[in-house]
């Protein structure tokens, strides 16, 4: 369905060819725009409009007003002029056109798209300007530094505690050996769609239809595994469902495996911060190093949690520096969580308790007024 006036690009062609493709690719993104044969007067009136059959309805709208202007190469001239602004596009199939290049100089183009080469990368911004698409979600992936050191754990409360302060928040199971991380939370049952459906995902995933398709658990949408045969997601549709989970802003929060292959990496190179748990122990950081080296060859900025006790002579600082990474904190073990969890309560969900203590600070670290990640 498309938004109001200002969130619908405009078109301005006369060439009918072209205008099919641009119409098609608008459709593609969940657009429904205005289009023209010159530059829309200020007033927004019809004068010179071309409209065509689900393409103008719901008022007109200006040069200046409209989120995104795709000018066909046959309309350039007649775009000459006009005032300056941002995110127009100068679009064609022409590859060979010695003059495009003045052309977009012309009329201030951003870039200048050739069809059908750059199809994809058309939709997606057709689709940011449907989607009303600004900051992007903060990403935290989260890590085992071995076996068993609570990496799930960690990834479930810091998507509670996100949600229960108030940001828009998806948990996403990155490990399809893991169980399905919607257990944690209780919520196997819930209905809504798993990671299998999305095996044949191609192309550019709706970020709002991803969200509304996910179950709901504790206020948070969660993309887990289920529990029936293991289906291969492609690499390629995990990088599009991730990026649509970032889309609309928040927080996306991400349980990884401890084997770093194709699909993880597409998902590492989406993460504004990873943090490898690794527990207090020598053989468990002996461990760490290990994949600590595969995270870095896709993640920008890897740091340690360290959880529970360090041996006598080892400190959590200690730990980080055999490690070659910052420390983002320290998780004491705490008791009783894994029976309240079998009971059904989250971790995370008592508010005085060691991990959600922890989490709590890491968001309002995180989440400041800039939404960076701290050094």
């Amino acid at each position: 369905m498309a938004g109001p006036a200002g969130g619908r690009p405009l078109i301005i062609t006369e060439d009918p060819l072209l205008l099919d493709d641009l119409l098609r690719l608008c459709a593609a993104a969940g657009a429904e725009p205005h289009v023209h044969h010159a530059v829309p007067e200020r007033t927004g009136a019809r004068d010179g409009a071309r409209e065509a059959d689900g393409a103008g309805g719901g008022g007109s709208v200006g040069w200046e007003s409209a989120p995104l202007v795709l000018v066909g190469d046959d309309a350039a001239r007649r775009v000459r002029g006009a005032p300056r602004r941002d995110g127009v596009f100068l679009v064609g199939r022409d590859l060979d056109d010695p003059q495009v290049w003045q052309r977009a100089l012309e009329i201030g183009a951003e870039e200048v798209l050739r069809l059908p080469d750059a199809e994809s990368r058309l939709v997606d911004r057709i689709a940011d300007v449907v989607e009303g698409a600004g900051r992007p979600a903060l990403a935290v992936g989260v890590i085992g530094g071995s076996g068993g050191a609570g990496a799930s754990t960690l990834a479930c409360a810091l998507a509670v505690r996100a949600a229960r302060a108030g940001e828009r928040t998806i948990l996403i199971d990155g490990d399809p050996l893991g169980g399905g991380i919607d257990v944690l939370l209780g919520g196997e049952s819930v209905q809504g769609l798993r990671w299998p459906d999305f095996a044949g995902s191609r192309g550019r995933v709706g970020a709002g239809a991803l969200e509304e398709s996910l179950p709901e658990l504790h206020a948070l949408r969660v993309l887990s595994w289920d529990r029936g045969d293991w289906v291969a997601v492609p690499p390629a549709a995990t990088r599009s469902v991730v990026a649509a989970a970032r889309r609309r802003g928040g927080v996306v929060v991400v349980d990884l495996p401890r084997r770093v292959d194709e699909a993880v990496a597409e998902v590492l190179a989406q993460l504004d911060l990873v943090l490898i748990v690794v527990p207090g122990e020598l053989r468990a950081v002996a461990a760490a190093g290990r994949v600590a080296a595969g995270v870095r060859m896709a993640a920008r900025d890897v740091r340690v949690v360290v959880r529970g006790r360090c041996p006598a002579g080892l400190d959590p600082e200690d730990v980080a520096g055999l490690l070659g990474a910052p420390l983002a904190g320290e998780v004491p073990v705490e008791v009783g969580l894994p029976g309240r969890v079998a009971e059904g309560e989250p971790p995370g969900a008592q508010g005085r308790g060691a991990l959600a203590r922890f989490c709590d600070g890491f968001w309002q670290r995180a989440l400041g007024p800039a939404q960076g990640v701290p050094a």
